[in-house]
């Protein structure tokens, strides 16, 4: 078999914490066992933050003859002056320059898979971007549907996907449908099977309501919405259970019997894996004819420059591309 292509790390903000932790993650790259990549953005923001050896590079292929020696980078087009912590139009630019490009190289296979540092949405709003994140960018690139490119926090422990995602929690209930849960679970099984490896996933759905509506008592969600895609499900044969209650669902025994758990909204999802595993979770969208990773984390402008941002997560986001990139090259 073919060695596999490097993985393509686009920088995100180049004022957030994006640039340090790709830079770090490289130099702990032998004693963390990661496979080879580049990054893509501008390097001026590597060299703002960091100062360990950096060298463009114009094609991927080069990457593998670097790495070993210097931090390789595909470089977008040099904009205005980059200052840690400190957002412009012109890092919006620079860091959807980055996403696009990584993003291409990644469907050509010129890269084994797509890592993607954080952005700011509202800096990248502010140059007409009309995405609710990353996710759907790539996933509209790829020409995957939205509703079934899916959005998991995996970490060592625990896997979790939001089934609506950023929607404010009055309009949760509404947007709560059978047809969506059916769809994220359908792509969560995939995925578990595709890129983690697992046979025979194991699905939990968490209820909406307090102690999943106990019996229609505290709302009829569970009965008229959830229970139908349940059954959908089951006879699709994929093995899930639920609703079950939330509040009961994340300590450690629960946990062991599921591979994914299935959450309403935003935060029933994020507030446990975050808890778990805040410096080493990360974010993989299942799905997509790509394989993409992200560290479970925002920009961090205040820390950016400090010389302080952890590089757990984006190690974790790089190592879990690899394995997944390996898995399916050898499907």
């Amino acid at each position: 078999m073919r060695p596999l292509a490097p993985l393509a790390l686009s920088m995100g903000d180049p004022a957030g914490i994006g640039p340090e932790i790709i830079a770090k993650a490289w130099e702990r790259r032998e004693a963390a066992s990661l496979p080879c990549f580049f990054a893509v953005g501008d390097v001026r923001a590597v060299s703002a933050v960091w100062n360990g050896p950096v060298e463009r590079i114009d094609d991927p292929r080069d990457a593998a003859r670097v790495f070993g020696r210097a931090l390789p980078v595909v470089s977008v087009v040099d904009g205005d002056a980059i200052i840690p912590g400190k957002p412009d139009i012109g890092g919006a630019r620079c860091a959807l320059q980055s996403l696009e490009l990584a993003a291409g190289l990644a469907r050509s296979d010129a890269a084994s898979g797509l890592v993607t540092a954080p952005v700011s949405k509202a800096e990248l709003y502010r140059i007409g971007f009309d995405y609710p994140g990353q996710t759907e960018f790539v996933a509209e690139r790829c020409g995957v549907a939205r509703e079934n490119a899916v959005m998991m926090l995996a970490g060592p422990t625990l896997r979790v996907v939001p089934i609506t995602i950023h929607e404010p929690l009055a309009r949760v209930p509404m947007a709560l449908t059978t047809d969506l849960i059916v769809a994220r679970a359908r792509a969560t099984a995939r995925g578990l099977t595709r890129d983690f490896g697992i046979d025979a996933p194991r699905l939990a759905l968490a209820g909406i309501n307090p102690h999943a509506g106990e019996g229609g008592a505290i709302g009829r969600e569970e009965i008229e919405v959830m229970l139908p895609a349940i059954e959908q499900l089951r006879a699709e044969g994929i093995d899930i259970v639920g609703p079950l209650a939330a509040d009961t669902m994340f300590h450690p025994r629960a946990r062991a019997r599921y591979d994914a758990a299935l959450c309403a909204y935003h935060d029933q999802a994020l507030i446990p894996i975050k808890t778990l595993h805040f410096d080493d979770g990360v974010n993989i969208t299942l799905g997509l004819p790509i394989v993409r990773t992200s560290p479970d984390h925002g920009t961090a402008f205040d820390i950016a420059g400090q010389d302080m941002a952890e590089p757990g997560a984006m190690i974790a986001a790089i190592r879990m591309a690899g394995a997944a990139a390996a898995r399916r090259a050898t499907a």
